[in-house]
């Protein structure tokens, strides 16, 4: 299938390019090199988290600190993705592409796959975001309907009333369903980008699975004399713990009803230029403090990221400042909310679609 294609506009080329220049000027002006911090993170995180589980294991006699242990192991699973593998996926944290490979295999530690998941990130939600049938992270699921131009049907008509029920389950889908059906089903999204997935690559995700539920379940089980009950019921919490978690962060910056969700035209067209669409379809966060810019990896400025994903995120705050001067002064989209409200956002959305306003206004 031919991949879509943005509307060609010379004079959008010429505004991207002229603030790519201001933006590699004011980078350039910072002499720190800021990235040795995430680098020293690419040690420190996983060493917390192998901590942590080494920490569970010594007080198996001790029920609370054993699941309070996993508690924390699921907040550090998100703050190592946030961190390490979404900059090691563009090859931000080293200058060495061999060295952000390894830190990108982390993943594959921790439950997901690090082979299709830079695959769904790079290939297919960089290049078409908030596009239906190309951008992975909208893929529908059949329960919850993300997407406003598609009829809700089922239970996606009651979405609003349960969505709360489901989220908290992101990461076991993720774990359970998606990878594998992204590695099999032949009808997904992924496939339209990455093409054939070699066999070796299938036979490495089982066997990490494997390993990541011998690790966290049957060696506690089996070498620790933890109960099964305690030892899955502590896997369940830190699970549950990591979803809400990760949804907190990443549902605020596209699926909100203020952003685009552009369709294809009859010759798989998009309706905007390259830097327009990136503009209609994300949004930046109001919050902006010491937590969110080195612990939860400058999250709040996800539009920098889309625009210029060859920086690492210690320098967004700068690029955003360069991105939102140059908005305002040319006439562009710009959005940013405080996280609360977007969050908000994301809930009316999920009632308006399943109300299918979508379809109301165009009658």
């Amino acid at each position: 299938m031919e991949k879509p294609s943005y509307l060609k506009s010379a004079e959008d080329t010429k505004i991207f390019n002229e603030l790519r220049k201001k933006v590699n000027q004011r980078v350039e002006n910072i002499k720190e090199n800021r990235d040795i911090y995430i680098q020293i993170k690419a040690v420190l995180l996983p060493l917390i988290y192998i901590g942590l589980y080494v920490f569970a294991l010594i007080n198996v006699e001790k029920s609370l600190l054993y699941i309070l242990s996993f508690v924390l192991m699921g907040i550090m699973l998100v703050l190592i993705y946030l961190n390490l593998i979404h900059e090691a996926a563009h090859n931000n944290i080293f200058k060495n592409k061999r060295l952000n490979s390894w830190v990108l295999q982390i993943f594959d530690f921790v439950g997901a796959n690090s082979y299709i998941w830079k695959k769904r990130h790079i290939a297919s939600h960089h290049a078409y975001p908030n596009v239906d049938g190309w951008d992975t992270d909208i893929e529908q699921s059949g329960l919850l309907l993300i997407v406003p131009w598609i009829r809700a049907k089922g239970v996606q008509k009651y979405q609003h009333l349960f969505f709360f029920l489901v989220y908290p389950l992101y990461l076991f889908n993720w774990m359970f369903i998606r990878d594998f059906r992204d590695f099999f089903d032949k009808e997904r999204v992924i496939l339209k980008t990455q093409g054939a997935i070699p066999v070796v690559e299938k036979v490495k995700m089982v066997v990490y699975k494997l390993f990541y539920f011998f690790y966290q379940i049957v060696v506690p089980v089996v070498f620790f004399k933890v109960s099964i009950g305690l030892a899955i019921g502590a896997w369940f919490l830190q699970v549950i713990t990591a979803s809400i978690f990760a949804l907190f962060v990443l549902l605020p910056l596209h699926p909100l009803p203020d952003n685009a969700f552009p369709k294809l035209d009859e010759k798989n067209s998009l309706p905007y230029s390259w830097i327009r669409h990136q503009l209609e379809v994300t949004n930046d966060l109001t919050n902006n403090n010491w937590m969110i810019r080195n612990v939860l990896g400058n999250f709040n400025f996800h539009v920098a990221h889309h625009l210029f994903p060859n920086y690492s995120y210690m320098y967004y705050n700068e690029i955003t400042e360069e991105i939102e001067e140059f908005a305002r002064e040319h006439g562009l989209v710009y959005k940013r909310f405080p996280i609360f409200t977007a969050l908000g956002k994301h809930v009316e959305l999920l009632r308006q679609n399943a109300n299918n306003a979508y379809y109301i206004l165009e009658e």
